[in-house]
């Protein structure tokens, strides 16, 4: 990894008792030859898997001065990587020993038109031969960057 990331401390910003050092991480891993319309798509998917699987990291909705209601988010950054197919299939391999919180997209995903046909895909193709080209995992910090060896942050 290139950098760690840190929010500057903006105090007309931060919420009372919010820190912005988290004990998680949530991190994306894509594979640096996708096309930019496929990277959006990608992490859009991902990240809706580690939404769904841990709702502890979903705040609380937000809501406008004109109490207009939009929907909760994480509560801390997602973070967006990059590596090489090997990079990328490595991490999947780390992920799995820790046991460690996770989502995967296929190069097989961008032919399917819906939820049901996507998961065939993943269940055609054993663990060892994804066509990986993307990943979300989630854990404890150190876990999550030890997982990403190799990876750099997304431009």
């Amino acid at each position: 990894m290139q950098r760690t990331y840190k929010t500057p401390v903006r105090p007309d910003r931060q919420s009372r008792g919010m820190s912005t050092r988290f004990d998680t991480k949530i991190a994306v891993l894509l594979r640096e030859d996708l096309e930019p319309w496929q990277r959006l798509n990608v992490t859009a998917f991902l990240v809706s898997g580690v939404g769904t699987r841990l709702p502890e990291l979903v705040g609380e909705p937000y809501a406008d001065a004109d109490d207009v209601p939009y929907l909760p988010m994480f509560r801390q950054p997602v973070l967006v990587f990059q590596g090489t197919k090997e990079v990328l299939k490595a991490a999947h391999a780390r992920a799995l020993t820790r046991a460690l919180p996770r989502a995967v997209f296929t190069s097989d995903l961008f032919a399917t038109g819906h939820d049901e046909a996507n998961r065939a895909a993943v269940r055609a193709v054993g663990t060892a031969d994804l066509d990986l080209v993307g990943l979300s995992v989630h854990g404890p910090r150190n876990a999550v960057d030890k997982v990403l060896k190799g990876a750099r942050m997304h431009p």
